[in-house]
């Protein structure tokens, strides 16, 4: 199967400004181990900040992609740097890609003893891979377990007792982390892969079946927690998600009266249990799909009240979320429609209304609904899926003017979807939108390429702008603008106040001010040099030297090397007895 042809383009719309810049970093860098492809699968290593490169999964078929995974723990907004790393690799060399056989294709070429052979080396080598064939194959043969003290619901056909093993073998884990005296948490995310096993199931249309998982870790969860609470684990993160996920299964089943109260008895008991707040689970229960204010609103007959008759509690987004989620799944499109404008779901409506194709009205909505910048970035970001680039570039205009928090995001990526449509005004007012929030020095190079003959002009309120921006970890591209205008004693102003942890900056400043400011390069660096040597801290003498090393620079420039010698022999004189220090300044070439 050929891999499908990916644009760059395609690839700025799925990730964000920042993701894609990082991403063709990497790529720069390097960083994307050898890619193998098998059938519809592409892998591949991308060297990180870890230890352990990460893992990127590209899923395809004859229609494209069909969904994109990486192992790191990003989850804001589209694809991270090392899936866009991955994805240029793909797109700029795909001849780099090495075909694999299948699973399917590798295990056709065994017979039975030699599979069982593999199984049994692969146990040997990964013992806890006995424990997921333990669980897949009590799932696929063995009969279904009951829990004497919980009443299960009807059509199960999956065994619980792996999960509840499971879930005791993550909590006796847990215990002996803490007891090595670790400070990460490690229940939260193996427990969150359970949920999702359920929440899977759910997805495939076996509701019944995840909610017996959902059962099994919740009563697993409840008598095993006090193990762990002695250590201070909380359980806020994992109940948030059983409540998500119960209330899907919920919504999804069929599920009689007596079931509801079999479920609704065992959720008040494990709550007062466990101090656990399941009010989204039991609302779930209480209204399934026949509550009156919500048959009325699926039937288009939408009032100010929404879906509710009665108070809107906390945690009415998250139940009509999931409702739109379960909605959109059976395909009711137009009840999924009437839910999400009843209940203010306004990015969810409109987005739907492009995907269905319905782009004039999805348009025309949104010049009364639309009211942050996130609902405008999600239909702009669903126009372009749908071909209608000019709309959706109308509509992130738009959305730069309405509060929210991704300026940043939406501001590039507007400039980048101008560009692609040829209209370089349009690129130059998205992309300086983004830098009002966020100076970057890439982004002001683009602006300089964009503006053309108006560079001067759109240069000084650039200027305006970084000089009067007090965001935090915008130094370095604020110094590489000034530097690049050749602005140093604006620059020397901005670093000379930085922490030495930003000595990377402050080098960059120094080094071009020797010429031009060697007295400010001379005093700064002394200063941050004698406070690490009066400090006596051995294992930071490196980085006096290295400030030194500076100031040497700025005497010599400056004709100073009298001041100079006479000022290390000082130095000298004062720390004689910091020998690592003396052995630094001889060995450093500090004469």
């Amino acid at each position: 199967m050929s891999i499908p042809q990916i644009s760059e383009f395609t690839i700025r719309r799925h990730a964000n400004a920042k993701s894609f810049q990082r991403g063709e970093a990497y790529y720069q860098a390097g960083a994307v181990n050898a890619i193998t492809q098998r059938g519809g699968v592409l892998q591949a290593d991308v060297v990180g900040t870890e230890a352990r490169p990460y893992h990127v999964s590209l899923n395809f078929d004859s229609s494209g992609l069909t969904s994109v995974n990486c192992t790191c723990a990003y989850n804001f907004d589209g694809w991270c740097k090392h899936i866009v790393a991955t994805m240029l690799v793909c797109a700029r060399h795909s001849e780099h890609i090495e075909r694999r056989p299948t699973l399917e294709e590798l295990l056709d070429r065994l017979d039975f003893v030699q599979t069982q052979r593999l199984l049994q080396d692969l146990v040997a080598e990964y013992p806890r891979l006995i424990e997921a064939i333990d669980r897949r194959v009590s799932w696929m043969i063995a009969p279904v377990a009951q829990e004497k003290s919980i009443k299960r619901v009807r059509r199960i056909t999956i065994d619980q007792a792996p999960f509840r093993g499971e879930v005791r073998q993550i909590l006796r884990n847990a215990v002996q982390y803490f007891e090595e005296g670790s400070e990460e948490d490690p229940i939260a995310e193996e427990l969150l892969s359970l949920v999702q096993i359920a929440v899977g199931f759910c997805e495939r249309g076996e509701a019944e079946n995840a909610i017996a998982i959902l059962e099994a870790i919740t009563f697993t969860c409840v008598e095993n927690w006090h193990d762990v609470a002695e250590y201070g684990a909380e359980n806020d993160e994992i109940v948030q998600e059983l409540n998500q996920a119960w209330c899907e299964a919920i919504l999804s089943a069929e599920l009689t009266p007596d079931e509801k109260v079999d479920i609704q008895i065992n959720l008040e008991a494990w709550q007062d249990e466990w101090n656990a707040d399941f009010g989204l689970i039991m609302e779930a229960l209480r209204q399934g799909w026949d509550y009156p204010p919500l048959l009325e609103v699926l039937q288009g007959n939408i009032t100010e009240r929404g879906a509710w008759e009665e108070d809107v509690p906390d945690y009415a987004d998250d139940l009509a979320l999931i409702r739109l989620k379960i909605l959109e799944r059976q395909e009711r499109y137009q009840e999924y429609l009437y839910l999400a404008e009843a209940e203010g779901q306004t990015e969810q409506y409109l987005t739907m209304l492009g995907r269905l194709g319905r782009v004039e009205e999805a348009i025309d909505a949104a010049q009364t609904q639309m009211n942050s910048k996130e609902e405008a970035f999600a239909l702009a970001k669903t126009l372009t899926d749908k071909g209608a680039l000019q709309q959706a570039l109308d509509i992130a205009q738009s959305g730069l003017n309405l509060p929210g928090d991704c300026q940043y995001e939406l501001g590039t990526w507007a400039s980048d979807l101008a560009v692609e449509l040829g209209n370089d005004e349009a690129a130059l007012l998205a992309i300086k939108a983004a830098f009002q929030v966020k100076p970057s020095f890439s982004d002001y190079q683009k602006m300089q390429e964009l503006a053309g003959e108006n560079w001067e002009s759109v240069k000084t309120d650039l200027l305006r702008i970084i000089r009067s921006y007090v965001g935090w970890g915008t130094e370095s591209a604020k110094v590489d603008i000034l530097l690049h205008e050749g602005l140093i004693d604006d620059a020397i102003a901005i670093v000379s106040e930085l922490s030495s942890y930003d000595s990377d900056v402050i080098y960059r400043v120094m080094d071009v001010a020797i010429a031009h400011n060697p007295a400010w390069v001379i005093a700064n660096a002394c200063n941050r040099a004698e406070k690490i040597m009066d400090a006596g801290k051995a294992e930071y003498y490196y980085y006096a030297v290295e400030w030194l090393k500076k100031a040497r620079a700025a005497y010599l420039e400056s004709g100073r090397k009298a001041d100079w010698s006479t000022y290390r022999e000082n130095l000298m004189q004062s720390h004689s007895r910091k020998r690592k220090l003396m052995a630094m300044f001889k060995q450093k070439g500090m004469e």
